[in-house]
């Protein structure tokens, strides 16, 4: 939540006279312009409190009136009744301080906007797992599946809007299977492009914002298996991590964009660049597990221009990423099982790790101690989705429910209750849990592959989103067996 105030800029104060007297005027009558009482009360307190010797001995003997400087205004301020209730309280000296307090009350909007979240759900037809989203605008998804379709979802009619997907320059060389789907969607700083996975999954897809127009494929000396995560390093820098064991650093030219468009107009169809990265790196092999250095998500801090990656060997990586990719470090997770998820807190420079069962905290600087681990035992189904806003972390469970955690209280967010409706709501002990609704199952595939009887089936939240200008949360799944087919999607707000 963002709050502005909003100022009237005061015009600057007329320069004093340096010099040692002023001038009657010697044709002119003297002009009424105020009272004489006034104006004769100022000139002679002009005179007598003057620190300047020379325009004191003027105003002694000089006749008629005297041209005085005119006083500075005061600024003109325009508050709004918060600054001026909260000036009142803390006094003259508070208002340099109302900064620190409209910190203090977003975060307490962070704090308490997940017990006011209700769902409603969005109908994607037979799409097949939300696997990536990201806000386009305030009533724009976009989002990745599993069955390898680009869309893009208003929030507000139900909209879908497809997008296609860009082709490789070479089609059957190193193609990933068609089930494998879209495993990232990710935006540049600006929000000027956004990038994904093409038809073939192995290849980076960068679009052009707001047209959604395509810029360029990654399909050259890239991927030899899926594309499991992205991140922007600049508006023209990306970095793809995949089922290879491999980073690639992408470099987007500018000058792509206009050639791109132009193309794209002129012929009718979607002319885009063929691309190459500009470095790769192979993830170290580990003695306990050797072959599985599939990577799986990636997080970049913009502060120190560090990479992080957590591969399914149960290690996390760090890269100084700059023209090029320099390993500093690799370290084994506390929790080694599905480490599938990785986001960055910029507030406590740490990063958080998504397990079968835990949260693990990360806070790679000297002389800091590491943030105990969180548990979040769901039916042992894991955590699928992990975001962090301020101090509070949002776990998307694979047992289709959103928990929400205090890094600094160490503990999750608790319900609230009141013993009558005329008292205000407290903590009840028992932690606050968000559950989905049940989206849409394809029933052929519940029949023929499991046993009947089990009517229930939770939806994976393999994605969620925050809209913070807009307190809402977009957040996208489906069932976690891989025989099943459906999908979920729901704007909570």
């Amino acid at each position: 939540m963002r709050q502005a105030d909003a100022e009237t800029p005061s015009s600057p104060p007329l320069p004093q006279s340096t010099g040692p007297s002023i001038r009657p005027l010697p044709t002119m009558a003297p002009q009424q312009t105020g009272s004489r009482k006034r104006r004769a009360e100022e000139v002679e307190e002009g005179a007598g409190s003057s620190s300047s010797p020379g325009t004191a001995a003027a105003a002694g003997h000089a006749e008629g009136p005297q041209l005085l400087p005119k006083r500075p205004r005061r600024p003109a301020a325009r508050r709004s009744l918060l600054h001026y209730v909260k000036g009142r309280e803390l006094g003259d000296a508070g208002h340099a301080r109302l900064a620190g307090f409209e910190g203090e009350l977003r975060s307490y909007a962070v704090h308490r906007l997940p017990e006011l979240l209700r769902e409603r759900q969005l109908p994607l037809g037979p799409l097949n797992k939300v696997f990536a989203s990201q806000w386009l605008n305030a009533r724009q998804v976009v989002c990745g599946t599993k069955c390898n379709t680009l869309f893009v979802v208003d929030v507000q009619s139900g909209h879908i809007m497809r997008i296609p997907l860009m082709r490789d320059r070479v089609p059957e060389v190193n193609r990933g299977p068609p089930s494998c789907g879209i495993h990232a969607v990710e935006l540049n700083p600006s929000k000027t492009l956004l990038a994904t996975g093409g038809e073939n999954p192995n290849s980076l897809a960068v679009y052009q914002l707001p047209t959604l127009d395509p810029v360029c494929l990654g399909d050259c000396q890239g991927h030899k298996d899926w594309i499991f995560a992205i991140a922007w390093l600049s508006d023209t820098v990306a970095v793809s991590g995949s089922r290879d064991g491999t980073v690639a650093l992408w470099r987007v030219d500018p000058d792509m964009f206009n050639g791109s468009i132009a193309w794209h107009k002129d012929a009718g169809l979607p002319v885009y660049a063929h691309i190459r990265p500009r470095n790769v790196e192979a993830i170290p092999k580990a003695t306990t597990n050797p072959g599985n250095r599939k990577v799986r998500a990636l997080a970049f801090c913009s502060k120190n221009q560090e990479l992080g990656a957590v591969s399914l060997d149960g290690y996390f990586h760090l890269w100084k990423a700059r023209s090029s990719l320099s390993r500093l470090l690799s370290i084994r997770l506390p929790y080694c099982r599905e480490n599938v998820c990785l986001t960055y807190c910029d507030d406590l420079s740490l990063y958080a790790v998504g397990s079968q069962s835990h949260v693990s905290f990360l806070d790679l600087r000297q002389g800091q101690q590491n943030i105990p681990p969180l548990c979040s035992r769901e039916g042992g189904t894991g955590v699928r989705s992990l975001s962090v806003h301020q101090h509070i972390v949002t776990v998307g469970t694979g047992h289709g429910s959103l928990l929400f955690y205090d890094i600094r209280a160490q503990k999750f967010l608790e319900e609230r209750s009141s013993a009558s409706p005329d008292l205000f709501p407290v903590p009840s002990g028992r932690k606050l849990k968000l559950t989905c609704g049940s989206g849409w199952i394809n029933q052929d595939d519940l029949l023929e592959n499991y046993v009947a009887g089990l009517e229930e089936f939770p939806n994976a939240l393999y994605t969620h989103c925050y809209n913070w200008p807009e307190m809402k949360l977009f957040v996208g799944g489906g069932p976690l067996a891989s025989g099943l087919h459906g999908n979920y999607a729901g704007l909570w707000s």
